[in-house]
């Protein structure tokens, strides 16, 4: 695994748990970097992540990060993607290909292609942020989907929010996955401390089993799991969860499924 923004290594940590080796990490500040120094001394540090090139690093099955929330976050700027620090997601995207490219150089192909996995962690507010409002969250998964090669459009109506939980199925070679998690529903984190996690598998259909179906680990299943799903095409997209209003202010009042078409 590689991790982006790593901070005090909050992703190699539960990478070693899970069985995964962490073997580098992208961060730029000096008291993170000594942390992890200390807990994962064989862990390589990289540096800033804009001064990175995907082809120079060492191929990892996962990527991970969680791109800068400032932005996004409703007690920010609200800048969204367009923000200097948040916008600093799109350089996660652009290291992903540089590496996919690279490996593809390499004689790798279909789900051999690494990273195979790509993994972004952010705050609920990146459901509603962006010009027009909920604008942010669809690039996100058009550009994640656009990873894997052609640029698929990721349509949505702007009359409702995004959903707590969802999916998406490209073919058979891409699926996403994403949900809202609760760290009150861990052990030893008795906060509340509600952040989305998203899962690309760009070689298969795994996605939603890795982040729906984690029945060995301690948690709180949201409300509303399959709830409705409706395919377009060659692209699935599904939606799941609960109503009612998010901390971030974000509205998730509806019953029903909204039809969602995309060009593939």
């Amino acid at each position: 695994m590689g991790s982006l923004f790593d901070g005090i290594g909050g992703f190699p940590l539960a990478a070693v748990r899970a069985g995964i080796i962490p073997i580098w990490a992208s961060e730029i500040e000096g008291f993170p970097i000594e942390v992890t120094k200390q807990h994962f001394p064989n862990m390589l540090h990289v540096g800033d992540i804009t001064k990175l090139c995907g082809a120079d690093l060492p191929p990892v099955d996962i990527i991970c990060g969680g791109s800068p929330c400032q932005d996004l976050s409703v007690a920010g700027t609200r800048h969204g993607l367009d923000g200097a620090r948040s916008g600093l997601f799109m350089e996660q995207i652009r290291l992903t290909k540089e590496m996919r490219s690279a490996d593809i150089l390499r004689g790798r192909s279909s789900e051999s292609v690494r990273p195979r996995w790509f993994v972004w962690e952010n705050v609920p507010g990146a459901f509603s942020s962006g010009t027009p409002k909920y604008e942010d969250f669809r690039i996100v998964l058009e550009e994640i989907v656009g990873v894997k090669g052609d640029p698929i459009h990721v349509y949505r109506s702007y009359s409702w929010p995004w959903q707590s939980a969802g999916h998406m199925r490209v073919g058979d070679e891409f699926s996403l996955a994403w949900r809202v998690l609760d760290a009150q529903y861990w052990p030893r984190t008795p906060q509340r401390r509600r952040r989305i996690f998203l899962v690309a598998d760009f070689g298969g259909q795994t996605a939603p089993e890795i982040l729906f179906e984690q029945k060995s680990l301690p948690w709180h299943p949201a409300q509303g799991e399959g709830a409705w799903q409706t395919a377009a095409g060659a692209v699935e997209v599904g939606f799941d969860g609960p109503g009612g209003l998010d901390p971030d202010g974000v509205p998730n009042n509806r019953d029903e499924g909204i039809s969602h078409q995309s060009e593939g």
